[in-house]
């Protein structure tokens, strides 16, 4: 009878030890379908309704798996609302503005972060995460300054490429010590009414269909405080 090489057996061994194991669980990869898994049924159940069985169903992942790396549900929402929010700005790094004024710059901008934002999935987490804010009175801080925080480094990057030309080398608005909050005015002028109405329950479609031209009244209404010295 043929003799197996103790080497073949160790082999054959860890193989076996494997078998009922997904193909390429590698901590980072299970870590991310737990999330994933963990915000599709959030989302569809809300905080209460969601169960860590079922999380562990859609991720194709056991209990323990989940537990040897969120010590509870509410550790594994936090985790799930920060790793979406972190991933949505990620959306933004490598867009860069374009049209040959600085006034179609801006506009690309502004429509880019309307429809980055008015999605079905964006807006229902954003209601998700202000139905819990009293059971989880941390996150809301954290994430907003998160957002705030990461925003601000998006936009004054797209303030200064949107103004290369020198149009605007007579804008205090736009020098080194005002850019950050410029940048906030900018986005807060942009996003928040819109925002505002999506979170109230207006359409979405609705909205969508409005871009172009709350961006170019928002944009001209931005540049004209710019030009005269209304930000500060």
């Amino acid at each position: 009878m043929a003799r197996i090489s103790p080497t073949k057996a160790r082999s054959a061994t860890r193989t076996a030890g494997r078998s009922g194991r997904p193909p390429n669980e590698l901590a980072g990869e299970v870590e991310e379908r737990i999330l994933d898994a963990a915000r599709k049924v959030f989302l569809d159940r809300g905080f209460e309704g969601a169960s860590i069985e079922e999380i562990a169903d859609v991720a194709r992942s056991g209990k323990p798996t989940i537990y040897a790396r969120f010590r509870d549900k509410k550790a594994l929402f936090t985790a799930a609302v920060t790793r979406y929010v972190v991933a949505r700005q990620s959306r933004l790094v490598n867009f860069s503005p374009s049209g040959k004024s600085l006034e179609e710059r801006l506009a690309s901008i502004g429509v880019t972060i309307l429809q980055e934002t008015l999605t079905p999935e964006w807006i229902s987490f954003l209601r998700l995460a202000i139905a819990e804010a009293s059971r989880f009175p941390d996150l809301g801080s954290v994430v907003i300054s998160m957002t705030r925080e990461r925003g601000a480094e998006t936009m004054i990057r797209l303030l200064n490429e949107a103004a290369e030309s020198g149009e605007v080398e007579t804008f205090p608005a736009f020098g080194s010590d005002r850019l950050a909050m410029t940048a906030r005015y900018f986005i807060d002028l942009i996003l928040l009414p819109q925002l505002m109405r999506a979170l109230s329950g207006e359409h979405l479609k609705t909205l969508h269909a409005e871009i172009g031209s709350h961006i170019s009244q928002r944009v001209a209404f931005f540049l004209s405080a710019c030009r005269n010295g209304g930000i500060r």
